[in-house]
């Protein structure tokens, strides 16, 4: 089997036990908040966005950092220092005693994180140029595909064996990915011996910055949009189901239908994005799921919810593989990570903006007035793809087909 064919396949594996760990956390953090002695509403509301973005701002911050070293020292042991990180902190989190606990060792995950990103950068400089959107469609069925378990074990756990096991849980699924990765990933690393270039120098390199700033915004605002919900979506449960013996459990499974969607969808849409172009599967993508956002405000059960949530799962499985497969053709393999990093860095600007601004809405306006704020953006974002990536990525597409002498995308 060629190595980056291996890979994948490990790499898919781990970023599946990383994702179903990260996932389980997501439905019961508002009710873990609630255990740890917040018994306000508005209070758990504003609580639960900042708790759950808290890791995302600081690895905002780290992922550049963690992408440089990833170029310079090799891809594999930066996926051995945030599984295994990651393994430690989110097991001491079930040992919290409240909430200020729990916010500090989310923010020490937020120093260490990092594994997707390294799995990416290193399968998308492995992969053949015409296999990319495959491949990487295929790595983001692994994450969709935990996202759909883990709420599910999640809400499990939770209601029959008790919130904090969630966590300790959590820590020896991270700790599985940790072993799988160090004794199955294959990187051929040789480093280069030059100076480490500075970030303009990076930039000089790049062939089109333009193409970059428009996926990066568009990296930034769909995770606004998305994460907005993530935070607050137990408490919404709560208020639509009469039956609150199983808030944990329904919200699991709530969580898990976007992520069924997901995995039936991520590899097609991969490889359609290699036939047709990432930029138009990316438009359509962000047009479907700001127009799904809507309805889910006016649910009056969580059944109905579940249903509309799985087709805005069918609809956001193509933005992420699709702007991945961009970003690669994008840039020189020799910054792949450094890119990555500054792309993944958006994302989690994103998820801290999206889970606190979702925390905040809620709290003033009402649950509801989350999903209508949510679509508008993802709208704004089609709209700005169309405007400006769309015409940015084919000026790329036809410089690359010029340097080749054939289709590059």
């Amino acid at each position: 089997m060629e190595i980056w064919k291996r890979n994948l396949a490990v790499c898919w594996f781990g970023m599946f036990v990383t994702s179903v760990g990260m996932s389980q956390i997501a439905p019961v953090l508002p009710l873990y908040i609630k255990e740890l002695g917040v018994l306000d509403t508005a209070s758990i509301e504003r609580l639960s966005g900042i708790a759950f973005g808290a890791t995302f701002i600081i690895s905002a911050i780290f992922s550049p950092l963690w992408g440089r070293a990833a170029d310079t020292l090799g891809r594999k042991p930066m996926l051995l220092r945030a599984s295994l990180g990651m393994a430690i902190v989110v097991f001491a989190m079930g040992f919290a005693q409240n909430v200020y606990h729990l916010v500090g060792l989310r923010l020490i995950q937020g120093v260490i994180t990092g594994y997707s990103t390294a799995c990416i950068t290193l399968i998308a400089v492995q992969t053949p140029r015409g296999k990319a959107g495959w491949a990487l469609g295929t790595l983001a069925t692994a994450s969709v595909a935990g996202s759909l378990f883990g709420p599910m074990l999640g809400g499990y756990l939770a209601e029959f064996v008790g919130l904090r096991s969630v966590f300790w849980v959590t820590g020896g699924l991270l700790m599985i990915a940790f072993v799988t990765t160090l004794l199955q990933v294959r990187e051929k690393f040789v480093p280069s011996g030059a100076k480490v270039p500075s970030l303009d120098t990076i930039w000089r390199q790049i062939p089109d910055p333009g193409l970059l700033i428009t996926l990066f915004l568009t990296s930034l605002m769909t995770t606004v949009a998305l994460y907005s919900i993530q935070p607050i979506m137990t408490v919404y449960i709560a208020q639509l189901t009469k039956n609150e013996t199983h808030v944990a459990l329904i919200s699991g499974m709530t969580f898990a239908a976007a992520g069924l969607a997901s995995v039936l969808a991520s590899s097609h849409l991969g490889k359609l994005s290699d036939r047709i172009g990432p930029q138009k599967v990316m438009l359509v993508a962000l047009v479907a799921a700001g127009v799904l956002m809507v309805p889910q405000a006016l649910v009056t059960n969580p059944w109905q919810l579940m249903v509309l949530r799985f087709l805005l799962g069918l609809a956001t499985a193509g933005v992420m593989p699709a702007l991945n497969t961009l970003v690669k053709h994008a840039v020189p393999d020799s910054i792949t990570g450094r890119v990555f990093g500054i792309n993944m860095s958006a994302q989690y600007l994103g998820v801290f903006s999206g889970s606190v601004l979702g925390g905040q809405v809620a709290a003033l306006f009402g649950i509801r007035t989350v999903f209508f704020v949510t679509g508008a953006l993802l709208l704004v974002n089609a709209a700005w793809v169309w405007r400006t990536g769309l015409r940015i990525a084919e000026r790329l597409r036809r410089k690359q087909e010029k340097d080749l002498g054939g289709p590059a995308l």
